[in-house]
């Protein structure tokens, strides 16, 4: 009996996790074989290296980075409009802006008021699966902080002063079904950061592994 009570007391000392929103650094995210996804996702296993969070005006977000097969790293952040969704980000360089985007068009983004409008040229190897034919810009030039530390748990410091965090201008754009998108991150540095994006329901993540 008592080697019962030790093996049931262990299973129940086992950290649960029954959501992305409690993800923690090692844990391990199972997305579904859904043809929704591109073939990159589907059926795969991520698992998170670090925490870091975007603060802004209004809300802050914290963002889980994961690593996954054959070095493949995406972000994922949670979005909450009428339902909630994951926002799975993949990093991507200036030559598939070049092969998705006229690059006369692509700097419209940055001009006031931000209304910009793209349509896709074609698709690189990184983003094919990711795209949307067409892009209707909803974001202009929004300051926010950057921060390397977990929101959930760690202190930030006050939205302006010297440990504000990394500052940055976010440029956003989504597709008509509002599912696909890209975003901008420009620097203060003028370094400019470029992800296209990826909304999904948060029934894509079939299992969860704690990693400690």
């Amino acid at each position: 009996m008592s080697f019962l009570k030790r093996l049931f007391k262990k299973k129940e000392d086992e950290r649960q996790v029954n959501s992305a929103e409690e993800l923690k650094i090692k844990d391990i995210i199972v997305l579904t074989d859904s043809f929704a996804l591109p073939e990159s996702l589907r059926k795969q296993q991520f698992q998170v290296s670090a925490i870091n969070c975007y603060e802004f005006e209004n809300n802050t977000q914290t963002e889980w980075v994961l690593q996954g097969a054959n070095n493949l790293e995406l972000y994922l952040t949670i979005e909450s409009d009428d339902k909630t969704y994951l926002k799975f980000a993949l990093k991507i360089q200036h030559q598939d802006i070049e092969s998705l985007f006229d690059l006369d068009e692509f700097a419209t983004v940055f001009d006031e008021p931000g209304e910009a409008f793209l349509e896709r040229k074609s698709d690189s190897l990184l983003t094919s699966g990711w795209s949307s034919s067409q892009y209707q810009q909803q974001v202009f030039a929004k300051v926010g902080y950057f921060h390397r530390r977990d929101n959930r748990s760690e202190s930030l410091s006050a939205y302006e002063g010297n440990e504000a965090g990394e500052q940055f201008e976010l440029y956003s754009l989504l597709d008509e079904e509002q599912s696909r998108g890209i975003d901008i991150e420009v620097w203060q540095d003028g370094d400019t950061d470029l992800f296209i994006t990826l909304y999904r329901p948060t029934s894509d993540i079939i299992d969860i592994f704690p990693g400690s």
